[in-house]
């Protein structure tokens, strides 16, 4: 099975309407200002008029709707967070990001995928580390949607443990010769832009900006995806590519560079997943109210009405977690153990109200007529990429013990 192109594949438009509403059980809104109330509004609308009626179309047809990209920078939803002087419309607040997020995967978590692959994994480290060149080269470019990034640190054989990578390159002169490949890479067969990890001639991690074009440098797709069907995922290869020097990132060597993109993406995850646990929450409860069995809506009985209350419980949670965790982020003082907590929480919560709504559909939870399976699918590889739940559960043993369980 292979992507195909708004060119060489018609999209379907769904004339089913969207009418999701968030649950807020705690009043938890009070908590926002205007502003969040304001952007989340706009996403919303955003993702009712641009995403629900492609997305099944684009899920079941393995079709990523490339042109959103360019819808997505004229939202301001790559990069919310980098100052206006690189991004016009940038300068928001964590939890301005955040709010975006969680509607962006509301809508599917591909369509959420791309944003903050772009945002997160792409722009932060161009911007956090990069020279002041390649801030005004790249990141006005990636803001708009002009072009696509991704985000080069997972290997075929080193996943969990990316320390063990054996991407590299070493110094030719008036440039870098970068040699290996890279896996399971967001964005890639569509990338203009790659941020890079590899290990220098002393085996020291160092990121590098790669573009498109540059001889040996490509990108070929993965196919036969059951999850994250909408979103565009590839290999990264380099075969002696020649690399610039000045397309080094001078901020920053070691480990910590991509790990810090990484909390920055995790952060979002954690947002996103409860976008998709708050959309096959509400599309159950709206099942239940309508579908009748023996003689009245099943919303009625007793097991539909703890499976609904379940789900409300943990979004509620879920929903003060991401809350707090956003005030941290604005603070500069949330840890990485706090923002594994809240992806791995709040991800595996997602997951469940995804298996539950299912079970309150039926047969017709296994459709495209509802989101409900597409969710789950996506949410299979959510789980496991930006860290797999496990390795989560072991950062946050570490941060309660002091003992590192693993190198």
């Amino acid at each position: 099975m292979t992507h195909a192109t708004l060119t060489d594949q018609s999209i379907t438009h769904s004339t089913k309407q969207d009418l999701f509403e968030s649950p807020d059980f705690y009043d938890i809104d009070d908590l926002l200002t205007e502003e969040h109330k304001m952007i989340r509004q706009a996403v919303r609308d955003f993702v009712k008029k641009e995403i629900s009626p492609i997305i099944e179309s684009c899920a079941q047809q393995a079709i990523f709707p490339k042109d959103i990209v360019r819808k997505f920078g004229d939202i301001g939803a790559f990069g919310p967070t980098i100052p206006t002087e690189y991004n016009p419309n940038g300068g928001l607040d964590y939890i301005s990001y955040g709010l975006m997020m969680q509607e962006i995967e509301r809508g599917d978590s591909g369509m959420r995928s791309t944003a903050s692959v772009q945002g997160s994994l792409v722009m932060f480290p161009i911007y956090q580390y990069g020279s002041e060149a390649q801030r005004q080269k790249y990141l006005p470019k990636l803001a708009s949607g002009e072009y696509l990034g991704c985000f080069g640190l997972t290997e075929p054989d080193h996943g969990s443990n990316p320390g063990g990578m054996t991407t590299n390159f070493r110094d030719a002169g008036d440039h870098y010769l970068l040699n290996g490949s890279k896996m399971w890479i967001s964005n890639s067969p569509y990338a203009d832009v790659a941020v890079v990890w590899a290990k220098n001639e002393a085996g020291r991690i160092h990121g590098l900006i790669v573009e498109r074009g540059m001889e040996g440098f490509s990108a070929p797709e993965i196919h036969q995806k059951w999850s994250l069907r909408a979103s565009i995922t590839g290999e990264l290869v380099f075969d002696n590519v020649k690399v610039p020097k000045e397309n080094l990132l001078p901020g920053i060597s070691g480990l910590r560079g991509p790990l810090s993109c990484l909390d920055s993406a995790r952060y979002g995850i954690a947002w996103g997943a409860l976008g998709a646990a708050m959309d096959c929450y509400d599309t159950a409860r709206r099942y239940a109210a309508e579908r009748e069995q023996f003689g009245k809506p099943i919303a009625g009985f007793q097991l539909i009405q703890k499976k609904l209350a379940e789900m409300l419980t943990e979004i509620t949670k879920a929903q003060l977690v991401c809350w707090r965790l956003g005030k941290l982020k604005n603070e500069g003082k949330a840890t990485t153990a706090q923002i594994s907590l809240a992806k791995r929480n709040n991800v595996e919560i997602a997951l469940h109200i995804a298996r539950e709504a299912r079970q309150i559909l039926g047969g017709m939870g296994i459709t495209g007529e509802y989101p409900i399976m597409r969710h789950m699918m996506n949410l299979e590889s959510v789980v496991t990429y930006e860290g797999t739940h496990d390795i989560h559960l072991l950062i946050l043993g570490h941060d309660i013990t002091g003992i590192q369980a693993f190198r």
